[in-house]
């Protein structure tokens, strides 16, 4: 529990003289409630019995209740009421009650409200937090990751916490400081009707114990339930096109449904373990003032009358009693609402302090990558117990474009993986310049290396501005050579308007050659020395492959281009042709050259051209 406190305070700690503010408001909301009882005490027996004779009261109060009562006793004058027909005065003292219940709820107000803008503040820096250590893990992370898992994690999670700062905390303060005054209150006014009233209390504590144990187990499986929600709501709508084809609304709609019964039985489990105790409490305050109607009735009798209780004495017991449920209940509440928390943060701050695989050097090398060779050396790389690639030896010579092909599966992909330090391998090195990679910030090495794909994610937003992302600040007038030199300027200024068009989430109006071209547009912006094509043109039709095709040969005139290839027709003229096989490479040279040969890059030639 410590521990978890510690970690959630270092978020609250910015923000701790507002927080701290407000716990103090807390504090003094719970002694007004009990000046608020003695009040409407006084108010009561001036109207209805012409005096208060206080000094007597805290003279009989016992010094184990309150020692400093009898010190009281001797400053306190005893009230008289004012005569019957002085209406100002009469004023003055009823006018007691709504001026304290005025401070009353001002108190309250600024205790909820400061202590919720210091939760607010912390949640939004632990969501800031998380979702930037999230964009700095390794690509190996978000291939094993869940988008929903992930999602879930930095809303549904975190908001669990804000209840704790926001409210638990300050419940934590204000509720036992109420409870308290209003205790010590009556144990001075109506000592024995009081321990009457709470002999039950003890017994209130059963159920708060047997139910807390149950809520931090269903707390965690609520949490995991609406990842698994919030990952079926991702990928339903990022696959509708699939679905609509296969038919599979029921199916996922089923799914849906049976994971959002699992979540609503942990919820009602919670609820269940967070309002049985407190409605419990209410029968067992029940019966602890059904017990004083008991005294009364059989004492009274027995007693003198000058030490029998008052009609006003009784009316503040039971409005004492009203007023210190509520926070009784809350603070039953709190320990179920911690375990909640300790639940999501689990998940939170797991995330938090998971590591990057590609850790960032100490003293960064600078790296000039133009006119620079590439280097993979003795390079050796495995996908968790699956090798992928063995003993790679290849250089790069600047200004070279070279083809990497082969089968799906021989880790071309890899190959440009690691030399975006996506990963890193598991033996050898790459080099650029003489360079390794590893010694150069992961920052500057992918500013000198652009690179177009297969699936090139455009976001929801204008052309002007998926292009810019390519270089940050770009002008309007470097933005267009960008598209010029992309061949995109003449779909671009056939839409409605133009560079200013909302293309939609991932390009979605845009057809497969248009995203690619504004792809390339990204790349010709970043006039990066080093371009890697990802099979570019794999996906498309002939005649949006051709217009693709125009555009990088425009990209890759005067760069180091590394080009993973599906279609030989892209790549007959490259410097160099490298083929691999299950991880190796198993065949090097010109196209005319592997052809002569017959080994496997002739077999895919013919596959491809033998019509």
């Amino acid at each position: 529990m410590i521990e978890f406190l510690r970690k959630l305070w270092k978020f609250v700690h910015p923000y701790r003289g507002r927080f701290f503010l407000g716990l103090a408001c807390g504090i003094f909301y719970g002694l007004v409630n009990g000046l608020l009882i003695a009040t409407v005490k006084v108010v009561v027996q001036l109207v209805f019995e012409g005096e208060v004779d206080l000094h007597q009261k805290l003279e009989a109060a016992p010094r184990w209740i309150h020692p400093l009562a009898h010190q009281l006793a001797l400053l306190v004058p005893e009230f008289h009421a004012p005569a019957p027909g002085n209406t100002v005065s009469w004023l003055l003292i009823i006018s007691a009650i709504p001026a304290i219940m005025l401070l009353r709820n001002t108190l309250q107000y600024l205790s909820t409200y400061l202590t919720n803008w210091s939760a607010m503040h912390a949640i939004a820096d632990i969501r800031t937090k998380l979702f930037s250590h999230l964009q700095n893990l390794s690509l190996g992370f978000f291939t094993q990751a869940k988008t929903g898992d992930l999602i879930a994690r930095i809303t549904s999670d975190t908001q669990v916490l804000y209840g704790i700062i926001g409210g638990a905390f300050s419940s934590a303060v204000k509720d036992p400081i109420t409870i308290f005054c209003l205790l010590g209150y009556q144990l001075m006014a109506n000592t024995t009707l009081t321990l009457i009233s709470i002999i039950v209390f003890p017994i209130c504590l059963v159920p708060i114990i047997i139910y807390g144990r149950k809520v931090r187990k269903s707390a965690r499986a609520m949490q995991a339930h609406n990842a698994e929600l919030t990952n079926l709501m991702h990928e339903s709508f990022t696959g509708n096109r699939v679905i609509k084809a296969y038919n599979l609304e029921e199916t996922v709609s089923a799914q849906f449904r049976a994971t959002t019964q699992k979540y609503i039985g942990q919820l009602m489990r919670v609820i269940r373990a967070n309002e049985i105790p407190s409605q419990l409490m209410e029968v067992f305050g029940a019966i602890g003032i059904a017990l004083v109607f008991f005294y009364i009735q059989h004492s009274l009798q027995f007693l003198p009358k000058d030490q029998q209780p008052k009609e006003s004495d009784f009316l503040t017991f039971v409005l004492t009693i009203v007023m210190i449920y509520p926070p009784i209940k809350a603070f039953t509440r709190l320990h179920n609402q911690i375990h909640q928390a300790r639940a999501a943060s689990e998940r939170v701050f797991e995330l938090l302090a998971t590591q990057n695989s590609v850790p960032e050097p100490t003293a960064p090398k600078m790296l000039h990558a133009s006119h620079a060779d590439i280097e993979f050396h003795n390079l050796d790389f495995n996908y968790g117990e699956k090798p992928v690639l063995r003993n790679i030896n290849l250089t790069v010579k600047a200004g070279q474009l070279v083809a990497l092909v082969g089968a799906s599966g021989s880790g071309k992909t890899t190959l440009a993986n690691l030399l975006l330090r996506f990963y890193d391998p598991v033996r050898g090195t790459v080099k650029i310049g003489g360079v390794d990679v590893r010694d150069v910030s992961t920052r500057d090495l992918r500013n000198q290396i652009a690179v177009v794909a297969q699936e090139n994610i455009l976001f929801n937003d204008t052309i002007r501005r998926n292009i810019e992302l390519g270089r940050l600040g770009a002008t309007n007038d470097e933005i267009t050579a960008a598209a010029q030199h992309a061949y995109a300027t003449e779909f671009i200024l056939h839409k409605p308007e133009g560079f200013d068009t909302v293309i939609g989430e991932k390009g979605v109006s845009l057809s497969g050659g248009q995203r690619q071209r504004i792809a390339i547009a990204r790349a010709v912006l970043k006039n990066a020395p080093i371009l890697v094509l990802d099979e570019a043109t794999s996906a498309l039709d002939t005649e949006s492959e051709r217009a693709v095709q125009t555009a990088l040969d425009e990209l890759m005139k005067g760069r180091t281009t590394i080009c993973i290839a599906h279609r030989l027709s892209t790549i007959l003229h490259a410097d160099l042709i490298v083929v691999l096989d299950q991880g190796k490479i198993v065949e090097t040279g010109h196209h005319d050259e592997l052809v002569r040969r017959g080994g496997i890059y002739q077999k895919l030639y013919e596959l491809q051209f033998a019509s």
